[in-house]
């Protein structure tokens, strides 16, 4: 393991009592700063795998190895899920909140934090508002703080951003982006959208369908930031094209 590399995981694989197996043999390296993204057709793992990471699931094989020998204590990882996840019952500040309810920080700093998570997502302004005032975007923008307000070293995220429409969806890759580069984060994406993985990654690993494994390995390396003349470019063009080849590719192959 490198120096720079955060998480390791070698020949992972996770099978349920139902007899699916989900995972074999699924092996990759995240590393510091890197935008990561797992994309796979739907049903091949990309979640579970995420969630093994997470130390949410148990992988049946393999091993997960952090480069300090242990796995991130509490606030040190932030998970952004599918759904927002909200609690309806309390507002915006104290949805972001919650993560802090369960460290050792003083009401004064949790405050702080909350007040600049909030910023960091473009939602100040709505501290007191209700989860049913805000729209899916902003609601997804609550999720976004709710894991950034800890300062995790490693932020998950899976498909966050899959049942939005498509222009809150641009707005908020664009948004996301944007955050990943001034807070110096190291996230790993799921998605399932190649033109969604192209846009925001430096690295795509492309999963085979079930049981998921990563087959193909592919570098985005262009220049920060990222913005509207990207996205509508030859280069871009060119890039989802071959990701899409990848994707096809592995979609094929047989278990």
């Amino acid at each position: 393991m490198s120096a720079e590399t955060v998480v390791s995981l070698t020949g992972i694989g996770k099978g349920f009592p139902n007899g699916v197996l989900a995972l074999r043999g699924l092996s990759f390296d995240v590393r510091d700063g890197e935008f990561v993204s797992l994309l796979g057709p739907s049903g091949c793992g990309k979640s579970t795998a995420l969630r093994i990471l997470a130390g949410l699931a148990a992988a049946s094989e393999g091993s997960v190895r952090w480069a300090d020998r242990h796995p991130p204590a509490s606030g040190e990882l932030g998970f952004v899920f599918q759904e927002p996840t909200l609690m309806p019952w309390t507002s915006v500040a104290g949805n972001v909140r919650l993560p802090l309810r369960f460290q050792a920080v003083s009401r004064a700093e949790a405050e702080r934090r909350v007040e600049e998570a909030i910023g960091l997502v473009g939602l100040k302004g709505f501290e007191s508002a209700y989860p049913r005032e805000l729209s899916g975007g902003m609601k997804m923008r609550v999720s976004i703080a709710r894991a950034l307000v800890t300062r995790p070293r490693l932020l998950l995220m899976d498909e966050p951003f899959a049942a939005l429409d498509e222009i809150t969806r641009f707005r908020l890759n664009d948004d996301l982006l944007a955050l990943w580069s001034r807070e110096r984060l190291t996230i790993v994406f799921v998605t399932h959208s190649v033109f969604e993985s192209v846009y925001l990654s430096n690295r795509i690993l492309v999963m085979a369908a079930r049981p998921g494994r990563v087959v193909d390995e592919l570098r985005i390396d262009t220049a920060q930031p990222r913005d509207e003349a990207f996205r509508t470019s030859s280069d871009y063009a060119a890039m989802c094209r071959q990701v899409s080849a990848s994707l096809r590719s592995a979609m094929s192959m047989a278990s």
